[in-house]
């Protein structure tokens, strides 16, 4: 079942629309059962590439990649994933002007989630999104007309290799696949050259459960490391007004103040977004290559990115560029699903991961500089292994991890290498079909 929300097919067969998929029945109200899909493409393209964000990546912050990646071909669609917990968020506000959306978010009108009055919604684990994922599949293998590589960016990657591993009632997810691509993220020891390694007891992933249970259902990771407010939504929020007002005022006055620290220039609005995420400052797992602040406080454009890019993802109403309340429960679920093997941590929590050695579809993998090559060096151990009868790695240290997603096509070596991996795959639909059934 889908929903409709976005451009029907234009008169030359493209499509961009942001449709609603049924997800699987899960822990909460009805409306909560479904996952948001933007797709960009052509309307008879035979190959669908699913992509999942990372711990803050909503669907919008594909647009850009989705369009490039399907211009760049006859007989592709992109679908991006926003995952059931961005139905949490109220991204109504974003439908009016800049200044009214402004007041209605940053004067405390919208309806703010705590974790205490969601508890249904700690319940969402691996196992919901993988199942919602499948849901999304489905829909996009049109009944074996169309195959399906699934990707994912950051966390995304991990969900998406975690996907074909996983056992869906004797089915194993890569059966369903054509292949996989992974960047900046994944399985083993694929986040460890970012300063991320993971060694989960038993012990504590009670402790975890049991503060989830409590209500901690929300993670505030992105909002205070960014200084962004001290709320799970404060950062996207703020994210999101400034992208807007980026977007449709870029050289007026800023419309917002910086909380993250005082200055003495007055800032254009997007002179105010590019500081935000200057790689220059910000963190580098959320920052952009895409120029610096002129000496009067407005924006000076130069490297990969194009801050427009950036602001069109952020203002859209819906999808958003980024999620508003990331889960604690699936934050845990991947840490303890890390190593890619069952264990008894993972049966534990309900984690079917039996078909890691077993998966035959090609692997793409790409790293920028966020993790210093681990991510490649995971993917190959993953390839090395398995059964994945073909692995293709690339890399670009001179992009940022947000810059794989905004950079312009001649300027990214992630959306270049992908599309060429996707234009290698043979389209075998009958045999994959065949495998599936």
């Amino acid at each position: 079942m889908s929903q409709n929300h976005g451009a029907d097919e234009g008169p030359d067969g493209w499509i961009e629309s942001y449709e609603y998929v049924e997800g699987v029945r899960a822990a909460g109200p009805a409306e909560m059962q479904r996952v948001g899909v933007l797709k960009v493409g052509r309307a008879g393209a035979r190959r669908v590439l699913v992509l999942l964000g990372g711990r803050e990546g909503g669907a919008g912050v594909f647009r850009h990649a989705a369009r490039s990646l399907a211009e760049a071909s006859d007989d592709l669609q992109v679908w991006a994933v926003d995952r059931r917990e961005q139905n949490l968020a109220d991204l109504s506000g974003f439908a009016g002007t800049p200044e009214e959306a402004t007041a209605y978010y940053l004067g405390g009108h919208y309806e703010a989630r705590q974790g205490a009055d969601c508890l249904y919604a700690g319940q969402w684990g691996l196992e919901v999104l993988v199942e919602d994922v499948r849901r999304v599949v489905a829909a996009a293998r049109d009944g074996g007309r169309r195959e399906v590589v699934l990707g994912g960016v950051s966390v995304g990657a991990s969900v998406a290799l975690l996907y074909a591993a996983w056992d869906f009632g004797g089915t194993p997810g890569y059966r369903e696949l054509a292949g996989l691509a992974v960047a900046d993220g994944g399985v083993l020891d694929a986040y460890a050259g970012a300063g991320m390694e993971f060694d989960l007891t038993a012990e504590a992933a009670k402790g975890w459960l049991a503060a989830i249970e409590s209500g901690a259902v929300f993670e505030d990771f992105t909002s205070t490391t960014l200084g962004l407010g001290d709320c799970p939504e404060s950062a996207a929020i703020r994210l999101q007004l400034a992208g807007k007002h980026a977007l449709l005022a870029p050289e007026a006055p800023a419309a917002l103040t910086d909380p993250t620290h005082d200055t003495d220039r007055r800032l254009t609005n997007a002179g105010l977004l590019g500081h935000f995420l200057d790689a220059t400052r910000a963190h580098p797992s959320y920052s952009v290559h895409a120029g610096h602040l002129s000496d009067g406080g407005a924006w000076i454009d130069g490297g990969p990115v194009q801050l427009s890019t950036v602001a069109e993802a952020f203002a859209g109403v819906r999808p958003g560029a980024w999620v508003w309340y990331t889960l604690n429960r699936v934050m845990l679920d991947l840490v303890a699903a890390i190593g890619f093997a069952e264990t008894d941590l993972t049966r534990m929590l309900g984690l079917r991961l039996p078909h890691a050695k077993d998966i035959d579809v090609p692997l793409y993998a790409f790293q920028s500089a966020l993790t210093n090559g681990t991510t490649g060096r995971a993917a190959a151990s993953v390839a090395a292994a398995s059964r994945i009868p073909r692995f293709s790695l690339h890399s670009d240290p001179a992009l940022s991890h947000q810059d794989l997603t905004y950079a312009r096509w001649e300027d990214n070596g992630f959306l270049r290498t992908l599309s060429h991996f996707l234009s290698e795959l043979p389209v075998s639909l009958n045999e994959r079909d065949r495998k599936a059934s």
